[in-house]
């Protein structure tokens, strides 16, 4: 049987290498999240000792980091999350579009996060919208339901 690796496993076998050959080029906000999953359930965060008054049996269980980026923390939210978005769902069809930039701007983006991305979901929005108001494509009003990775 296959062990199973988690993202934290990663990031604390491979995350000192990656910072080192990143320094200067990750934010105080990545580095935060890597250090928070890095953390997370470990005796760094802290814990507790769980006891059966009837056998005698003590299990330790540390703390989660509850970052929102952990997949640990996060995945049971996760799963909420998607079952309220599907219990709001229409009866109507629904399509998964992605819009991406090209890599020539990657390092712009990189350094300017917040205001690239703010432009991208602007861009893709009225993109959208407009195409699908043309009667030669929909002739349409549409929804859009959108989420940044930043």
């Amino acid at each position: 049987m296959a062990a199973f690796i988690e993202l934290a496993d990663i990031f604390r076998h491979h995350g000192p290498a990656f910072r080192q050959d990143r320094a200067g080029h990750l934010s105080l906000d990545q580095l935060k999240v890597m250090a928070a999953i890095e953390h997370c359930r470990t005796a760094a965060l802290g814990g507790h000792v769980e006891g059966c008054d009837d056998c005698g049996h003590l299990r330790v269980s540390y703390n989660s980091c509850r970052n929102r980026h952990c997949p640990r923390c996060q995945g049971s939210a996760a799963r909420d999350w998607l079952a309220e978005r599907e219990a709001d769902l229409l009866p109507v069809g629904y399509f998964h579009v992605v819009f991406t930039l090209p890599a020539e701007i990657a390092d712009i983006a990189f350094q300017n996060m917040r205001d690239v991305y703010d432009l991208l979901f602007k861009a893709a929005s009225r993109t959208m919208t407009m195409i699908a108001a043309d009667p030669k494509h929909l002739g349409a009003r549409i929804g859009i339901v959108s989420q940044g990775v930043v």
